[in-house]
């Protein structure tokens, strides 16, 4: 794991597993690696915070970077999260709303923030199951991943700002085995550095405000 300083901004980028780590993006990043799924996330990346917390000190930015499902966007394009909500969530059946966590103060739905010039954004949909086929039908959002909205939920912890960009891997058709997510990461890795390229430029240009 290395801190960037890009303009004076030192940003700590996170990834879940090391296919999606390809040779592009290991030119320009070294991620804190958190594993696939919502609690290895969530356990991997508020540690690192904390961590940074009491040694070298909090970073201004977090940045996530990764594959995601979808059976409506462009296949291997890069997104920006814009919103993320998490799908396991569902105390429904005691009247809350499905997707929120019961007696927190927070809607089902986040906002991401802030957003990159020239990149396209999406909704974001977290949760530990692999989504195929059929399965999109019942989700509203564009894409979905399984560690953006626990990486969110540590970052809101120590009120740090979250950008989640995401390369569509997978989703066109049903999955046929672990080569379905795999077959294309290669250039959902190329596509992730350039995305990264936008964000750099717009860090150092001071073009894109952190709140």
């Amino acid at each position: 794991m290395r801190v960037a300083q890009w303009g004076d901004k030192r940003i700590l980028f996170q990834m879940a597993a090391a296919p999606e780590y390809g040779p592009f993006l290991q030119a320009r990043i070294q991620p804190v690696m958190t594993g696939i799924g919502p609690v290895e996330a969530a356990v991997v990346m508020a540690a690192t915070l904390e961590g940074m917390a009491r040694d070298d000190g909090l970073p201004d930015l977090v940045v996530s970077l990764g594959s995601a499902g979808s059976a409506r966007l462009e296949h291997c394009a890069v997104y920006q999260a814009s919103h993320v909500a998490y799908r396991d969530m569902d105390a429904s059946a005691l009247g809350f709303e499905k997707g929120a966590t019961p007696l927190l103060d927070l809607p089902p739905v986040l906002p991401l923030a802030p957003s990159v010039p020239g990149l396209a954004q999406a909704s974001l949909s977290t949760g530990a199951n692999v989504v195929s086929g059929t399965g999109y039908n019942a989700i509203a959002q564009d894409m979905v991943d399984m560690e953006s909205f626990a990486v969110l939920r540590a970052c809101q912890r120590y009120g740090l700002p979250l950008i989640a960009l995401r390369g569509i891997s997978d989703g066109a058709a049903p999955l046929d085995g672990l080569h379905s997510w795999t077959e294309y990461l290669h250039i959902v890795d190329e596509n992730l550095a350039v995305a990264l390229d936008h964000l750099r430029a717009a860090l150092e240009q001071g073009s894109l405000a952190l709140q």
